[in-house]
């Protein structure tokens, strides 16, 4: 990192933001593969913005028209922290959307690191963090896929006893029943159920959907693994 002081020549900036750019990108590639809410052009941006906050800061110390550019930095994680912030909710009792927050906390670190002139070790942190959301999520989805939830989404007649019929089903096989939500619709007399079910194996979820498709009064039948 440079001395507080030094003065950064334009070209040297330039090559920064570009370097900032790519490291931002290659997270945010991960993160839309894996379909997140922040993608591509947010991880960009963060990364980019908190490199230009970075350079402008030791450049503004040159000047002695700012503070020290540490006090600095460490504003830019504190706001970013609300950014993080936002993409995290509840759901149900399920905290979602943690790992996407440290992932943006962490990808403005490396915008800083970045704009501070540590430039291998920016693109080793880089590498790092795609390595964990990548490598290490198929190695828990390999191993620990009871961690992840299954969200099974049931439309259909509101009738007597169909919740019951379909949690039969459910019980009848090796998983879990972790919590359910159900929203009714008197007047159309439909109703909408949602299970949340964990299993150790992908391939436990195929008999009972194809169980619960046979139930009368099942409309439509959805399916999606609930991963953060």
């Amino acid at each position: 990192m440079e001395q507080i002081g030094t003065h950064l020549p334009e070209v040297t900036l330039i090559v920064r933001m570009l370097v900032s750019v790519l490291l931002g990108g290659l997270i945010g590639l991960e993160r839309e593969y894996q379909g997140q809410s922040a993608g591509l052009r947010t991880y960009i941006i963060l990364c980019l913005g908190g490199c230009i906050f970075m350079c402008i800061s030791i450049n503004s110390s040159y000047y002695g028209t700012l503070g020290d550019v540490e006090r600095i930095a460490a504003q830019v994680i504190s706001g970013v922290g609300f950014l993080g912030a936002a993409v995290i909710f509840n759901m149900h009792g399920n905290v979602r959307g943690l790992t996407n927050a440290v992932s943006i906390w962490t990808t403005a670190i490396i915008g800083l690191t970045t704009g501070s002139g540590l430039l291998k070790a920016s693109v080793i942190a880089t590498i790092i963090i795609i390595i964990v959301l990548s490598i290490f999520n198929y190695i828990e989805t390999l191993f620990f896929y009871e961690k992840l939830a299954k969200v099974v989404t049931i439309k259909g007649i509101n009738r007597i006893d169909f919740v019951l019929e379909l949690e039969k089903i459910i019980n009848r096989y090796n998983v879990i029943l972790r919590n359910k939500t159900i929203n009714r619709d008197d007047i159309n007399q439909t109703i909408e159920i949602k299970f949340y079910i964990k299993t150790i194996k992908e391939k436990d979820m195929i008999p009972i959907l194809n169980d619960m498709q046979k139930v009368y009064g099942v409309e439509s039948l959805g399916y999606v693994s609930d991963n953060n």
